[in-house]
């Protein structure tokens, strides 16, 4: 990577992969074949990422309100899913790259869970990077998830309510281990969050591209990190 030492590299990437319906549609596709061609665009992040030295990425790869879309298209996400994760477990291995998963997995079909449950297990040693997918993920659910954990264990005397603030109650997340994202990428040029690590993403800079995901490349990628290194992050601070 050329002139890489001159930037401020993130430790933690997010992103919103959206766009590939609309990339289908450009190219006149199925949804599906968008959604293939936005897998394919994640391998290719994979190999970008590293060579960046950063640690940690998260991809918004399905979330609770994805179920609402049809269910041919669900299944196919499911199906692309479990592909994706057969196909690439030797490369997350052989590149030292752990998966994780946030979101509600025991939601998930039984195949792409299965499948996720060993890429999980395979990876979780000898590892200097982590992929996270976020899988049936929404971010008011997490929230409600860990304040339903906080109240069982008030109810059940296991927890003192005077002690809770927000460094207790982030232990209740679903990741709690993994640090906060410092650049949250959204792609297709929407400007919203949507339901994506509403407590994670509090002092995240925000990077938007017009590029739909299929077409998000390492070009588009080093624009990314260029604007966070221009920015002057403060977390509430004044200088």
């Amino acid at each position: 990577m050329e002139n890489i030492e001159k930037l401020k590299i993130p430790r933690h990437v997010a992103i919103i992969m959206d766009g590939n319906g609309r990339w289908a549609k450009q190219h006149g596709k199925e949804r599906v074949e968008g959604h293939l061609a936005g897998a394919e665009s994640v391998e290719r992040l994979l190999e970008i990422v590293s060579k960046y030295g950063i640690r940690y990425l998260t991809l918004y790869a399905f979330s609770t309100e994805n179920w609402k879309r049809s269910r041919e298209e669900v299944d196919a996400l499911m199906l692309l899913l479990t592909e994706f994760l057969r196909k690439n477990l030797s490369r997350l291995k052989d590149n030292k790259i752990r998966l994780l998963v946030t979101g509600r997995i025991d939601g998930l079909p039984e195949e792409p869970r299965n499948e996720l449950e060993k890429a999980i297990a395979e990876t979780s040693e000898d590892y200097e990077y982590t992929l996270i997918l976020a899988l049936n993920y929404g971010g008011r659910a997490e929230i409600a998830d860990a304040a339903k954990k906080i109240a069982e264990e008030v109810k059940n005397e296991k927890l003192d309510p005077s002690v809770i603030d927000e460094t207790l109650f982030s232990r209740y997340l679903y990741l709690p281990d993994v640090p906060d994202p410092d650049l949250m990428i959204r792609t297709s040029g929407e400007f919203r969050i949507s339901n994506f690590l509403l407590w994670e993403l509090s002092y995240a800079e925000f990077y938007i591209t017009d590029t739909y995901w299929p077409d998000f490349d390492a070009a588009e990628f080093r624009k990314a990190i260029e604007a966070y290194s221009a920015r002057d992050r403060r977390f509430g601070g004044r200088k």
